[in-house]
């Protein structure tokens, strides 16, 4: 089992760093290219082209 610590990304176009810190904070960076959703409960992401090309992902999980 996984813990998220934080579920957070950093967006390759405008460097923006967007995190959700709960279950429906959906957050969209500050150019529209990539957005982080799920707070602590799952990682969801959406993005214009694809993850490489539009975000480094920052977030933290723990094992358990």
């Amino acid at each position: 089992m996984e813990r998220i610590i934080s579920n957070k990304i950093q967006c390759k176009h405008c460097g923006e760093i967007v995190e959700s810190k709960s279950i429906h904070e959906f957050v969209t960076c500050k150019c529209g290219a990539c957005s982080v959703d799920g707070g602590h409960y799952h990682l969801s992401r959406s993005f214009i082209k694809s993850p490489e090309e539009d975000y480094i992902e920052l977030s933290k999980v723990e094992k358990n």
